[in-house]
């Protein structure tokens, strides 16, 4: 009897170890995004966790169209800006977005994000000596 109560405590405790394992291992695991679609819509990609899953969807020379699938969130990049250029998103049906662009080292220049969950957007450049340019929509 002292024997089959022993298994059944050791079995228990194994089954609160393992799932107690499991809660603290989901954690980390299923961290939220800092924004989604519209809440998005504004913020620096940098700064949120979107840019960790961030897809080049569309290019036009050294412009990009950034989209981020977790955050359903889109934004232009240019990896080799030249002074004075600015980069932006517009959504179909083809507003502009008179966000901010940021501005890091090296000379790579990003919009702020804009909601693209059920939207298309494009990225655009102007400024520099490389004129105007556009990607295509997403």
């Amino acid at each position: 009897m002292r024997s089959l109560t022993r298994k059944a405590a050791t079995a228990g405790a194994t089954l609160v170890l393992a799932m107690s394992g499991a809660l603290l291992a989901a954690g980390p695991a299923s961290a939220a995004t800092s924004c989604y679609a519209s809440s998005c819509t504004g913020k620096d990609p940098a700064t949120t966790t979107c840019a960790n899953d961030a897809i080049t969807v569309s290019t036009d020379g050294d412009l990009e169209l950034r989209y981020s699938p977790s955050c359903r969130a889109a934004w232009a990049r240019d990896r080799n800006a030249d002074a004075g250029e600015s980069v932006s998103i517009k959504n179909h049906p083809g507003q502009d977005n008179d966000y901010s662009t940021f501005t890091a080292s090296g000379g790579a220049i990003w919009s702020a994000m804009d909601n693209d969950a059920n939207i298309q957007s494009q990225a655009t450049s102007n400024g520099g000596h490389k004129g105007y340019h556009e990607t295509g929509w997403y």
